[in-house]
């Protein structure tokens, strides 16, 4: 079985540092090392910066906790390598650098033998995963991708393992909603991290409640995206969708807005010069 694989491997390792997120892929992994290895050899770390939200520390806070593995939380700034400000479509490259890098270093401190990912085997098959290259370089393992897990069977397992975030959805960094071409700046993540709090409150009011919600910053408006059973309860409110669009003008959105169907891309579209504030 790939479990087994997965186990074997994570046992090959001696000590391990886990690059964490609180997702759910990141979760399996840690709660693997927690298994194959002992306790005081498996450290989680999540990296802090202006691209993850609030509430994604305090759900990985948490999750941490109930694994009982001790969680370290390391300041990073990927706002200040060139690259990724750029966000010419590399963006990941340097965001993944960054942050494992920062790993790696305070795995060298503890004494820890290895950093390990949540990457696993779709992401290697995946047409565009520039974090990949920054991975190699830095010699991060992938057990999940080693053992050949791919997304259905690492949820599959979650749920085997009774992990809280089994059926969590993915939920990438915020800089992942501005528009490739358009510079990441910390005004823009702040932005987006506003508008997503503001939609669901307001979905909220309604009693709607989206497992899926995008607001992206594109080169000329913002669009904001939910699952299908969110945007048809949206649409099926009439005034609800204009309601949405005028409060997130309000709170700094420029440019024409629209609402449609979530859709998971590999990138966020290209468009040209930004049309929200920095």
């Amino acid at each position: 079985m790939n479990a087994d694989r997965l186990l074997a491997s994570l046992q090959s390792l001696d000590s391990v540092a886990v690059a964490f997120s609180g997702g759910v892929d990141s979760t399996v992994v840690l709660a693997a090392a927690l298994r194959a290895l002992p306790a005081d050899r498996v450290l989680a770390v999540i990296a802090v910066s202006p691209s993850l939200a609030r509430t994604e520390l305090i759900e990985a806070r948490q999750v941490a906790a109930d694994l009982g593995v001790e969680l370290v939380e390391v300041r990073v700034d990927e706002l200040d390598v060139p690259g990724y400000r750029a966000n010419a479509g590399n963006r990941c490259y340097f965001c993944k650098h960054t942050v494992l890098s920062a790993v790696s270093e305070l795995a060298v401190q503890r004494g820890i033998a290895h950093v390990a990912t949540g990457t696993h085997a779709d992401d290697r098959r995946a047409l565009h995963r520039p974090g990949l290259r920054a991975a190699r370089e830095l010699q991060v393992v992938e057990p999940l991708a080693d053992a050949g897990l791919g997304k259905q069977e690492i949820r599959m397992l979650a749920a085997a393992w009774s992990l809280p975030v089994a059926e969590k959805p993915a939920t990438p960094c915020l800089a992942s909603r501005i528009a490739v071409g358009v510079p990441v700046s910390i005004g823009r993540l702040g932005l987006v991290e506003r508008a997503e709090i503001a939609v669901r409150a307001r979905l909220a009011d309604v009693g709607v409640q989206p497992r899926d919600l995008r607001v992206r910053l594109l080169g000329n408006g913002f669009a904001v995206e939910l699952d299908d059973l969110a945007h048809a309860a949206l649409e099926a409110l009439p005034g609800l969708t204009a309601e949405v669009l005028i409060e997130l003008n309000g709170i700094g959105l420029t440019g024409a807005g629209r609402v449609g169907t979530y859709r998971s891309p590999a990138l966020a579209p290209a468009t040209g010069d930004s049309a929200v504030a920095s």
